[in-house]
């Protein structure tokens, strides 16, 4: 019986050349529509998706013959985990394609922050030429707090080890990971000593808003904040509050609580931006990228090529 995968987001070919030497039928599905998709899927394989649609059971129920599901990324909040083990759908995700990118890009936007490059930069443009007020803070002697030391965590603390800092990391879930330069802490010890805090935890119903004004209140001193996890892991409210109150003194979000696939829309209308919204585009205390943290040339490809690796040894593992 032939195996179809169908590729309902655009990936790199590397995936698709490898499926189809181990014998899979891979089909284009990129352009299909919601309605058009939930048609198609009725003998599916597998499927392959970064975020177009969510995997939920309204649409997942179409694919009766449906086996694995891979996702082109880390996160997997957009795929109902539940309804697939249920099914004992198969799931398959690539954190380790695209962890050094999040960790440079961390660190960039640390660095940036830190010694104001993305406000100077702007001033200069104008014309403005302002040494005093851009003078900048140093890494060195830092403390710098994880939260989160999954793949993309670890990778962050692996690019500080060329700088004189202190890193404290908290995983909810993980013990016993510290080594010669990460120090595991409790969560309360990593808020109160900190000097930076950066977060790399998925979203889920426990996560959502994880920096809230409860979070900020308990600052031990005045931050410079990371976000390159999930947008709603931070209030954007609280976020702005603890800016203006002196708690975080600038923070560099490469995803935020607005972000969602018609993000581009609201720039269409003022009129529609959320005033949240608004106050973080106005902040010079603010850094924003597009969601680009693990978007690189070289991660396109290693994402495709440790899911082509990850399916690859579970097909032949099911083969007599």
């Amino acid at each position: 019986m032939e195996q179809k995968v169908i590729f309902l987001d655009t990936v790199h070919p590397i995936l698709e050349q490898r499926l189809t030497e181990l014998g899979f039928n891979c089909i284009d599905g990129s352009e299909w529509t919601f309605e058009e998709t939930k048609s198609k899927l009725k003998d599916a394989f597998g499927i392959v998706i970064r975020s177009r649609f969510p995997m939920n059971e309204d649409l997942l129920a179409n694919a009766v013959e449906l086996q694995f599901i891979a996702r082109s990324g880390a996160g997997m909040e957009n795929i109902d985990e539940v309804y697939c083990n249920s099914r004992e759908i198969v799931l398959f995700n690539a954190p380790e394609g695209n962890r050094n990118a999040v960790g440079e890009h961390a660190l960039g936007m640390l660095l940036s922050l830190m010694n104001k490059l993305h406000t100077s930069h702007q001033e200069i443009r104008k014309g403005k030429w302002d040494r005093d007020g851009n003078r900048g803070v140093e890494l060195d002697g830092k403390t710098v707090g994880i939260i989160g030391y999954g793949n993309n965590g670890r990778a962050f603390a692996k690019k500080l080890r060329g700088f004189d800092v202190k890193v404290l990391a908290y995983d909810k879930y993980k013990s016993g990971f510290g080594d010669d330069f990460v120090m595991e802490a409790t969560l309360e010890a990593l808020v109160s000593k900190a000097d930076v805090i950066s977060f790399h935890i998925p979203q889920n119903a426990e996560t959502i808003y994880f920096a809230n004004q409860e979070f900020f209140d308990a600052l031990g001193k005045p931050i410079f904040l990371l976000n390159l996890s999930r947008g709603k892991i931070v209030e954007t409210a609280a976020l702005i509050r603890a800016i203006d109150t002196g708690k975080v003194s600038a923070a560099g979000l490469d995803v935020n609580e607005f972000e969602k696939s018609s993000f581009e829309a609201f720039f269409d209308d003022e009129a529609s931006i959320p005033e949240n919204l608004k106050s973080l585009l106005h902040s010079d205390q603010i850094l924003m990228t597009p969601h680009i943290g693990g978007w690189t040339n070289e991660s396109y490809f290693k994402l495709s090529n440790v899911l082509a690796d990850k399916i690859s040894d579970w097909w032949l593992e099911r083969q007599p």
